[in-house]
């Protein structure tokens, strides 16, 4: 069979990427680990590790458990803090040829996303990608992206401290999805990124206790992929903003369902634990449904889907 020329090239929140498949933050790390297997110029781009504005140690172990189709993890965002970040492994990323750097970032607070946000729109990060899954301090722990209120004032906090794109990441774990991507909308948000984790939790029947630490976590992997799907399907058709596809992509058909539901790009995260070279293989995925299908380019799958 004789390939066509395609275009994978999309563009998110006017941040064109040479393909749709995007690395998801927190497997991935700052991409030091995958270095030594493939340049990171093939990759579409990297949504980093998320950051907060000083360093976190991260949960007490264990903090990670299979699970049926997937994994549950309490990790609590350990990592190095927004500087170290900025000064190190931003500088790294670009030498190494990393396409689009998306930045991701967490805080307990308004003014901890405000500072973060204000420090890295100094720097070459391509785009912001606001974590609101993060417990919200000031009013008892609940995640700030369970409420419109809670989403769309993070989102104006950081609209305001940067000039980069923004993209605000939400949490499947709400009544009604379309509500809180209308009012980051709303809010200013440049694109959306959906799903986070879902809530799980695992018992050790032997010891009666649950196997995380922390006690429950997040649930992702394949096992998540049809919520994520339906909940992508039901955002894009209330949005006029771009958006992300995530929550359980482990192979090309999936992405491609993912952007056929109207997902601008997609990003892989936990297939990448049990092979860190499945990015690769999804983009390879991508083109040769191209090519059998005779699509010239990937604008030609977004938002194609039929409901009945």
């Amino acid at each position: 069979m004789n390939k066509i020329n395609r275009d994978l090239t999309v563009t998110v929140a006017g941040v064109t990427f040479p393909n749709p498949v995007i690395a998801a933050s927190g497997v991935y790390g700052f991409g030091e680990s995958y270095t030594d297997l493939y340049p990171l110029s093939l990759m579409g781009g990297i949504s980093c590790k998320g950051m907060t504005l000083n360093p976190k140690e991260g949960n007490t172990p264990p903090r990670v458990a299979e699970t049926p189709a997937g994994m549950l993890n309490s990790v609590g965002l350990q990592n190095p803090g927004v500087d170290v970040f900025i000064n190190t492994h931003l500088p790294r990323l670009k030498k190494e040829g990393a396409n689009i750097i998306i930045a991701n970032i967490a805080g307990e607070t308004p003014e901890d996303y405000a500072e973060i946000a204000g420090r890295l729109d100094e720097t070459n990060v391509d785009m912001l990608e606001v974590n609101i899954s993060c417990p919200n301090v000031k009013k008892g722990g609940a995640a700030w992206g369970v409420s419109s209120e809670g989403a769309a004032l993070i989102t104006k906090t950081v609209r305001a401290a940067t000039k980069k794109p923004v993209m605000v990441k939400l949490t499947p774990n709400v009544t009604d999805i379309t509500e809180i991507a209308k009012a980051v909308q709303d809010a200013g948000a440049d694109a959306i990124s959906l799903i986070n984790t879902l809530f799980g939790m695992r018992i050790d029947i032997k010891t009666k206790r649950p196997i995380l630490r922390n006690n429950a976590g997040g649930l992702s992997g394949p096992a998540i992929f049809p919520v994520a799907l339906r909940m992508v399907w039901q955002v894009v058709r209330a949005v006029e903003i771009d958006v992300v596809g995530l929550g359980g992509i482990n192979c090309a058909e999936d992405a491609v369902e993912m952007m056929i539901a109207g997902a601008k790009a997609v990003q892989i995260g936990t297939a990448i634990v049990s092979d860190p070279l499945a990015p690769l293989k999804i983009i390879g995925g991508i083109e040769h449904y191209m090519d059998i299908n005779k699509i010239k380019h990937i604008k030609e799958i977004i938002g194609t889907v039929q409901p009945w």
